[in-house]
Order: structure tokens, then C-alpha cells, then sequence
């Protein structure tokens, strides 16, 4: 077979690409996918789950860049915005905007500058729509959190302590607190309205998470609807902790294999990290199933449970793909990046 000069720089452009993040609309019925290229890809969740659905409907429906050869490691959606965020200014777009294939940037924030070289990565924002006007949290590469009030655009404040950079945060307790982990192997949880840390975790000093052969890393985070488990992974195993004693309860065992993704679904606890499974958990520690998938490190899980005729899991990672789960026990499909068949 033949290939012409856009097919060959297609293919090169898939095959080493990544997907750190996926999103989907308010409305339920779109997908964005961000890349390695500072890519944002939208994909039509109604038409690939059309009954006798095409190939075509398995692409793109529009793609637009955010960042010049740089890389988005974080998408957050409002109600009326898609935020992207990682190797630039975090910049927000409205999903009608994107939908209509017009996208441009309604507003951007910059991390204060320290110095003439410095601008930290972006790796994960979380928003706390429970505060006067919503604040936007951003865990960066210089180890630090930063907060701006989203109407305003105003930098608010700082929050410092990790002494490596932070793969990922969420907010707790309605907003009142926030849970950070880092590369320096400690999860940090804060408390908001002091803006100060009131706990550190170590996993890496259990013996029942140990893995020193792995690293003391942590970049799994996940917390449940209740405030009452938090779950933490990377370098140690997987493991739950009781949030009220800070001690951990049971580990999730996947020997040899970091998980850096999880989150709480339901009664299970789905996780992935750098081997090409999604695992299923009972909240005791159970492995239930493990679901073959495409990519062999996974960035991201997302879950739309906005429309119920459109209601899927999506994973994604090291690949050019989105990984499509509609009963989350296999794989459906798979979405491409590009304009080749998955």
C-alpha cells in the first residue's frame, strides 16, 4: 500500500501522540480530547453511538490548537466553558464556541512570574463552584497551587509546601478543603478557608503501600461523594484511606504495575495506569474485572453521565485513541484523533 505525504505525517502525528485528558460537554452529547501538541479534538458521542454509525463518525468533528507544539495536560469544564490547561497560560473557550467551530479564547490566566524563565506547567485544576463567585485551583510543575476567582480573573492566593511538582488535586468538604499529590510522594490535604495544610500522607512509609522499587510517587487521587475515602497510587500500591483516622484500610494490588488514575463510581472503583487494563474494584479491595484497552499508560477516565442515551466511559493515553466503554466491561470502539480509521 501507498501512502501519500499527508497520510505519512498523519500517521507519525498518531503514532506518537499522547491524550492526557478528555472532557465532555455540559449537554453530554461531545467529547474534547487534548493532546501532547496542544491539540483539543471534539467528537460527536451521538453520532459514534448511531446505530449504523460510520467510520467518518468516529473522527473528529472539529480540531483546534491551544498550544503550539506544547502540551495540555487538563481539561475542566463549567456549565458554558471548556478550560484547558498545562504547557501555557490556562485559557478557557465556550463549548458553543467549539460546537460551532469558532473557538476562541474567552478569557486566560497566567501564573504569577518568578523569574525571566519562569512559567511552570499546568497539570490539574480543579473549580470550586461553592465559593462567592468560583475559584479556579491549579496544581503546577514549581510545586505550588494557585487560585484565582474565575469572574474576575483576580489571583487570589498561593499554596506551598510540596517540594516536587503536583500530578494532581481536587477539592473536599463542599469546597472548604483541598487534597494535593506530588512527586515528592506525599498527598497534602488543605484547608481552604486558612489556606494552610492541615495534614500530610506519606504512603511510601506504610509497609502495606510500600513499593520501593517503584518510587514513593503518588499521582492516583481520587476521593468518594462523601469525603469519607480517599484513594492514592503511583509508586506505592493503590490503597484507600480512611480520611477521618488518615490510616489505610486496604490496597488494590496490581504488582509490578502503577496505577495513576481512579476514581468512584457507583459501588466500584475503576483505576489504569502504565500497563494496557482498566481495572475494576470493590470498595473492599475485590478485583472484579480487568478490561483490556488500547493505550499502554492511561492519562485519563472520564465518565458522561449527563445524557443517558450518550452515557459511556472514556479512557485515554498513551495512543492517538479514546478508548469507548458503553457497559464498561469492554471495549466498544475506539475514537481517533485523526482522520484514520481506528
Amino acid at each position: 500500500m501507498s501512502y501519500t505525504k499527508d497520510n505519512r505525517q498523519t500517521m507519525q502525528y498518531m503514532l506518537h501522540s499522547a491524550i492526557y485528558d478528555v472532557c465532555f460537554s455540559p449537554c453530554g452529547s461531545f467529547l474534547a480530547a487534548a493532546n501532547k501538541f496542544g491539540d483539543v479534538a471534539l467528537f460527536s458521542l451521538t453520532a459514534a453511538l448511531s446505530p449504523n454509525v460510520q467510520d467518518e463518525a468516529k473522527c473528529p468533528v472539529y480540531t483546534f490548537n491551544v498550544y503550539k507544539n506544547a502540551g495540555i495536560y487538563c481539561l475542566t469544564s463549567t456549565d458554558t466553558e471548556l478550560i484547558c490547561s498545562g504547557e501555557g497560560d490556562i485559557q478557557a473557550y465556550r463549548w458553543s464556541d467549539i460546537i460551532a467551530k469558532s473557538p476562541k479564547v474567552t478569557w486566560a490566566l497566567s501564573i504569577p512570574q518568578k523569574g525571566v524563565f519562569s512559567h511552570p506547567e499546568i497539570n490539574s485544576c480543579v473549580i470550586d463552584s461553592n465559593s462567592d463567585k468560583g475559584t479556579l485551583y491549579a496544581g503546577a510543575g514549581d510545586n505550588n497551587i494557585y487560585a484565582w476567582d474565575i469572574e474576575s480573573g483576580e489571583y487570589k492566593s498561593c499554596l506551598s509546601g510540596h517540594t516536587d511538582y503536583i500530578h494532581k488535586i481536587c477539592t473536599k468538604d463542599n469546597g472548604q478543603g483541598l487534597v494535593s499529590v506530588s512527586e515528592d510522594g506525599t498527598a497534602r490535604i488543605w484547608d481552604l478557608r486558612a489556606n494552610e495544610i492541615c495534614h500530610i500522607v506519606k504512603p511510601y512509609e506504610h509497609e502495606m503501600c510500600a513499593r520501593l522499587d517503584l518510587g514513593k510517587w503518588l499521582q492516583c487521587l481520587a476521593l468518594d461523594e462523601d469525603n469519607y475515602w480517599l484513594v492514592l497510587g503511583g509508586g506505592p500500591t493503590m490503597s484507600a484511606w480512611h480520611l477521618n483516622t488518615l490510616t489505610p484500610t486496604v490496597t488494590f494490588d496490581t504488582p509490578g504495575v502503577s496505577q495513576t488514575v481512579a476514581l468512584f463510581y457507583e459501588d466500584k472503583i475503576f483505576s489504569a495506569g502504565n500497563s494496557n487494563i482498566l481495572n475494576h474494584w470493590s470498595l473492599t479491595g475485590d478485583h472484579k474485572m480487568a478490561v483490556p484497552i488500547s493505550p499502554t499508560a492511561v492519562y485519563s477516565i472520564g465518565i458522561n453521565d449527563t445524557s443517558k442515551s450518550n452515557k459511556v466511559m472514556a479512557i485515554a493515553g498513551s495512543s492517538g485513541y479514546v478508548d469507548i466503554c458503553t457497559n464498561f466491561g469492554y471495549r466498544a470502539f475506539s475514537l481517533s484523533f485523526s482522520h484514520l480509521s481506528p
